[in-house]
């Protein structure tokens, strides 16, 4: 398949649907703000209440006849451009892909554009790939006030910066294994970011673990400061000039609480705020004496540090909440906690999880009851986000600006996904294209659309279907290419329409087997060896629930035999701590909601998510969820979703979820929660 740069197949074709959008423009930009006009946000209705004197309600009453008289003087040059735009229809690709050259710290971290890391050999352990998923809700301006948000155009912009500086930050994970001590104070936190610690580039190449010499590691082993071994540079004990931990060198008589010993002089055991031992040696001390709990901390980012240039990359922007120099923010979205049901073991330290990313030892325990991997509320998107579905995508201009705040990070990106007018399945007139982005860090080989045939109602207005995409994350030793694929799609929103639902789900897998089919032979006579497939990932928002009786249907589809959903236990069944996604809008400006980490925090809270998420609806339902007191099934309505299929098409190849992640940094630009999910594939051969 030859992927189409350019929405046209020739230059003249693009000229003149640019001449006819340019005569159709004005008429569309009137009509959209004089609809605007009409239909107020509920922080616009409170700014109004809160200053009667304002002139918003005048200029309201100045701006809608002035639009008015325009739009009508505009609508015989729209009406000339329609007639042009409307046959270059037809002939327009389904899709643009562009290719662009991150920014220079996002490719130090090994985005490269279609070189370099992202397409290294494939390591016999195999390797990690994070998938992201978000509703955006750009429509037009007058269309997204009916959801309670505005200014399409600069929430575009806005939700480009928020994932790009949540993708591109370093990571950082705190864990902490007690079940009394779940909080790391923001001082503590701050000691230990300040630090000079070592850093590594990125979660797929971790540093090897510290070689010392044999005198070393004797005089080392029997530290209480760092067992497993460190330089004794580091160590606050060896540092005294001691050749031997064993006996203290501030009281070797052996003095239980020495008030001058640099080890023992804190009160407080779990306060590691100036610590003598974590200040220095935070990477090795993995049973440290003054904090029996067992924290571990990780940290990914560039080797170097990065020039003045590169840091303002990630400086905070005009409301730009949750960017990356808020440490308070930081500290509470990585922070996990792990309560010793299934917690880590204290012996399952830092450094053996520095080693490798990828290979998963057989004894690892579980973090999370049965689960098995990581889940949290996370107020930023995945650090090292390597593919990111976004739907409703819908405004022009809009995706343009979003396309280049996300080119900064995500080298290659499939835009502009769908139809418009009339064409093939999409008999219906289409006023919005599908509203589907994919943005990658790896090259895109291969893509293609497919346009759903049975919209109903309003939604049939906008020609939604299912994107496919297959990428190249390696190859192997025999020249093999490691190909990834990725389905995205935005299901029929209409409630009650379980049957138009099912349809979908079906066409969608049938849609995919056929693609897989077409773009899994060699493509030339010099590619002889079949691709090797690493994954197989659906994103999208299926517009169901798996929680309300009316979507009992879409529950049991074959889709969740092919495809794991890991939030899921079963039709009709959540997992304790999955979220719903969906938000109410009548509560995205309150305060207690405004920001990343305020949503984060309400989200934490039962009663929070009963005041600020939908659930599934009920015969007791009231349209106010404020104040609610009935009884609400699970934890909200889960509408976007993330599934992948556990077994590879490579004999003894295992796809497994590492962590699962909802996100909240869009919070104010949308009206859905973000989800993001780790998975890592093994290849079932050992490291040699």
């Amino acid at each position: 398949m030859v992927l189409h740069t350019s929405p046209y197949p020739s230059a003249f074709l693009s000229f003149l649907s640019r001449l006819s959008w340019a005569f159709v423009f004005p008429c569309y930009w009137l009509l959209d703000r004089l609809l605007a006009s009409c239909v107020a946000t509920s922080l616009e209705k409170r700014r109004r209440s809160q200053d009667p004197c304002s002139f918003l309600a005048l200029g309201v009453l100045i701006s809608t006849p002035f639009y008015l008289m325009l739009l009508l003087a505009s609508l015989p040059l729209a009406f000339i451009g329609f007639l042009l735009w409307a046959p270059l229809q037809t002939i327009r690709n389904p899709y643009i892909y562009s290719r662009q050259k991150p920014d220079k710290h996002s490719a130090e971290q090994g985005t490269s554009a279609g070189t370099g890391a992202a397409l290294a050999e494939w390591l016999p352990q195999g390797r990690s790939f994070c998938f992201g998923s978000a509703n955006v809700c750009l429509l037009p301006d007058s269309l997204a006030r009916f959801n309670n948000l505005a200014d399409t155009q600069r929430r575009a912009r806005e939700v480009g910066k928020r994932i790009r500086n949540g993708a591109s930050r370093p990571q950082i994970k705190i864990y902490i294994d007690s079940p009394t001590n779940t909080s790391i104070s923001a001082a503590s936190f701050c000691s230990l970011a300040t630090q000079g610690f070592r850093r590594t580039s990125s979660l797929d190449h971790r540093p090897e673990p510290v070689v010392t010499t044999e005198t070393e590691t004797e005089a080392l082993t029997e530290c209480p400061v760092h067992p497993s071994g460190g330089t004794s540079s580091d160590c606050p004990v060896h540092s005294t000039g001691a050749q031997n931990s064993s006996e203290c060198p501030l009281h070797p008589n052996g003095e239980e609480h020495a008030p001058d010993c640099t080890v023992h002089q804190f009160a407080d055991p779990h306060s590691s705020v100036e610590c003598p031992v974590h200040s220095n040696i935070i990477q090795n001390s993995e049973d440290c004496p003054l904090h029996p709990a067992g924290v571990q901390i990780i940290f990914t980012s560039p080797d170097s540090e990065p020039t003045e240039a590169e840091k303002g990359n990630h400086q905070t922007g005009d409301g730009d909440t949750g960017s990356l120099e808020s440490r308070t923010a930081s500290r509470e979205s990585l922070v996990r906690f792990h309560a010793a049901d299934g917690g880590i073991s204290p012996n399952n330290t830092l450094s053996q999880h520095r080693t490798s990313v990828f290979k998963r030892p057989i004894g690892r325990k579980r973090r999370h009851g049965d689960d098995g991997f990581d889940h949290e509320i996370s107020a930023f998107f995945p650090a090292n986000l390597d593919f990111l579905c976004l739907q409703e995508v819908f405004e022009r201009r809009a995706a343009d600006r979003l396309r280049r705040q996300l080119h900064r990070y995500f080298p290659f990106v499939l835009s502009d996904v769908g139809r418009y007018g009339w064409k093939g399945c999409c008999s219906r007139f289409k006023f919005l294209n599908s509203g589907l982005l994919l943005a990658s860090r790896y090259p895109i080989l291969d893509a293609n659309y497919e346009c759903f045939p049975n919209g109903r109602s309003e939604d049939a207005l906008a020609a939604k279907g299912v994107l496919f995409a297959k990428v190249q994350v390696g190859s192997s030793a025999q020249d093999q290419r490691v190909v990834g694929y990725i389905t995205c799609t935005h299901l029929h929103a209409i409630e009650g329409d379980s049957s138009v639902r099912c349809e979908q789900l079906d066409m969608l897998l049938e849609w995919g087997a056929e693609f897989k089919r077409a773009t899994s032979g060699p493509t030339d006579e010099e590619k002889v060896l079949e691709d090797q497939v690493a994954f197989d990932v659906i994103l999208g928002d299926l517009n169901f629930d798996n929680c309300s009786s009316e979507d009992k249907l879409e529950q049991q589809h074959a889709l969740f035999t092919h495809y794991k959903d890991p939030c899921r236990l079963g039709p009709g069944e959540d997992k304790p701590w999955a979220l719903g996604t969906l938000l109410d809008t009548s509560g995205l400006y309150d305060e207690e909601v405004s920001s990343p980490e305020s949503l984060q925090k309400v989200m934490e809270n039962e009663e929070g998510r009963k005041e600020y998420l939908v659930f599934p609806a009920s015969k007791n339902h009231c349209p106010s969820q404020k104040g609610r007191k009935i009884p609400l099934k699970g934890n909200g309505r889960r509408i976007d979703y993330i599934l992948y299929k556990e077994e590879c098409l490579q004999p003894d190849w295992k796809v497994d979820i590492e962590e699962f992640s909802f996100i909240t940094q869009l919070a104010g630009l949308t009206d859905h929660l973000s989800v993001a999910a780790r998975l890592v594939v093994s290849t079932g051969e050992e490291e040699t």
